[in-house]
C-alpha cells in the first residue's frame, strides 16, 4: 500500500476513534497487548533478521537498542497495559466559566486527529507510540527506519490483529511500508492528513523534519545532557549519579554526555571519576578531557566538537569550571535543552542552577536518566520534547491532545 493510501485510510478512521469511550479503548488496548504477547515468536523471528542485517553496520550500543528478547516483548505489552490504567486525557473540562448573561463556556480536551511518528532503530517505539496515540484518541501513522522495519511490521501486525479481535477498525494503527527517504518526505508534507509529526531519533532525522515539514512538527530531543559537580557536592554521591547517568544505557537521549567539575574539587573528584568509569569497569568509558582536567587525570584530549556531540556511547566529555555561573553559561552555549543536573549540598547554588538552566528537565542530586515518561508517571512516551510549544519534556497522553471551546447557551444572541 502506498503512503498516500495509508494516509487517506488514517484520516478516514480518525472521527470514529475520537468518539470511542474510555472503557472501549481500554478493552482494545488489552486485546492489542494480548495479541502482541501471542505473536512473540513471529516478532522475535523478524527481529533476528533485522539484527543480522544491521550487524557490522551500526555500533554495539545501537544494536542493543534494536534487539528484542522475549522479556522485552512482554515488557512492551505490559507497558501498553500500564497506559490503559491511566486516566483518559480526552474530553476533560480544563476550564469553565459562566458569563453574566448565563452563557457557559467550557474549554475541553480533544484528540489531535492523525499523529505521524518517524523513528529509527527502536522496535519498542512501535507499541509505545501506538498505545499512546490510541488512548489519546488519535490515529497513528508509524514510519520505522529500515534497520527495524521487519520488527516494526511484526509488532504492527499484532496490534492490528488485536484491534480486529476487539471489533474495531485496524486502520487506527498504521505502518508505512516504504522505507525510502521519499516516504518520510511525504509525511513531512502531508498537509490535510497529518495533524502532528513527531520525529524520534538522531540529530539528522530531527533536523530534517524541523527544516522540511509543512505539517506541525514536535521537536524531540537529541540529548547533550550535563551533570555539574559543584564545589559543595557530596563527591561519593556525584560518582554514583554520573556512573548511572553515563553507563546504565549510553545509547539513549537522557544519558549524560558532559561532566562539568568545579575547580575547587577537581583534584579530589576527577581521580574518583576515572576509577569508577575507567579503571574499575569491564567496559571502560573514554574520558575526553579539557586542558585543565587532563592535568589531573589521564584521558583523551577533548576535540573542538566534543562538547557539542551526542555520543550515544561509552564516551564522556569533561570540563573544569570556576563557578556555578560558568557551568550555567557552558550549558547555555552547548546544551540541547533536554536534561541537566547539579550535584551540590548548597541550597543557594541549587536555586541558581534550577532557575538559570533553560532545559526541559533540571535535576538536583539525581541522574538525568529519570527523564522518561514511565519514570515521570506518564506511562510510556512519544519522546522528549526540547521545544516549548506545545509540549515540553516527556510527551505522554495529555501532550497528544489539544482543546476546543464548547459554548452552551439558551437562545443567546450577540
Amino acid at each position: 500500500m502506498t503512503t498516500q493510501e495509508i494516509l487517506k485510510k488514517a484520516k478516514a478512521a480518525a472521527p470514529s476513534l475520537a468518539n470511542l469511550t474510555t472503557d472501549r479503548k481500554n478493552e482494545a488496548i488489552e486485546a492489542m497487548a494480548a495479541s502482541l504477547e501471542a505473536a512473540e515468536e513471529a516478532v522475535l523471528a523478524a527481529n533476528r533478521l533485522d539484527m543480522e542485517a544491521a550487524r557490522g553496520h551500526i555500533s554495539d550500543v545501537m544494536l542493543d537498542r534494536l534487539m528484542l528478547t522475549g522479556g522485552r516483548v512482554r515488557a512492551m505489552a505490559d507497558g501498553m497495559r500500564d497506559v490503559a490504567k491511566l486516566p483518559d486525557p480526552v474530553w476533560r473540562t480544563l476550564e469553565s466559566v459562566t458569563r453574566p448573561d448565563g452563557l457557559r463556556i467550557d474549554k475541553v480536551s480533544v484528540p489531535l486527529g492523525v499523529v505521524a511518528i518517524i523513528y529509527e532503530s527502536r522496535p519498542n517505539v512501535t507499541s509505545d507510540a501506538a498505545v499512546l496515540a490510541f488512548k489519546s484518541g488519535n490515529v497513528c501513522v508509524l514510519r520505522s527506519g529500515k534497520e527495524a522495519w521487519r520488527s516494526a511490521a511484526a509488532v504492527t501486525a499484532a496490534l492490528r490483529e488485536g484491534l480486529k479481535k476487539a471489533g474495531l477498525c485496524e486502520d487506527y494503527v498504521n505502518l508505512i511500508e516504504d522505507t525510502a527517504r521519499t516516504s518520510a518526505n511525504e509525511l513531512m508534507t502531508a498537509t490535510g492528513y497529518v495533524d502532528l509529526l513527531i520525529p524520534r531519533g538522531g540529530a539528522g532525522l530531527i533536523r530534517a523534519c524541523v527544516e522540511n515539514a509543512t505539517v506541525p512538527c514536535l521537536e524531540t530531543g537529541t540529548g547533550i545532557c550535563h551533570v555539574y559537580v559543584d564545589e559543595f557536592a557530596d563527591l561519593e554521591k556525584a560518582v554514583r549519579i554520573i556512573v548511572n547517568a553515563k553507563t546504565s544505557r549510553p545509547s539513549v537521549c537522557n544519558a549524560e554526555e558532559v561532566c562539568l567539575v568545579h575547580a575547587a574539587v577537581a583534584e579530589r573528584f576527577l581521580p574518583m571519576l576515572k576509577k569508577a568509569l575507567v579503571d574499575d569497569r569491564e567496559k571502560p568509558v573514554e574520558l575526553r578531557l579539557d586542558e585543565r582536567a587532563i592535568r589531573v587525570i589521564e584521558g583523551t584530549p577533548a576535540g573542538e566538537r566534543d562538547f557539542d556531540t551526542e555520543f550515544l556511547d561509552y564516551i564522556l566529555a569533561v570540563k573544569v569550571v570556576d563557578s556555578v555561573e560558568e557551568a550555567v553559561a557552558h550549558i547555555a552555549a552547548h546544551s540541547t535543552h533536554h536534561s541537566e543536573a547539579i550535584v551540590t549540598e548548597d541550597p543557594g547554588n541549587q536555586k541558581k542552577f534550577l532557575r538559570a538552566v533553560d532545559s526541559a528537565a533540571v535535576y538536583v542530586n539525581a541522574s538525568t536518566r529519570f527523564t522518561d515518561g514511565g519514570e515521570f508517571g506518564l506511562g510510556c512516551e512519544m519522546g522528549i520534547s526540547t521545544q516549548k510549544l506545545h509540549a515540553r519534556g516527556p510527551v505522554g497522553l495529555r501532550e497528544l491532545t489539544t482543546y476546543k471551546y464548547v459554548v452552551v447557551g439558551n437562545g443567546h444572541i450577540r
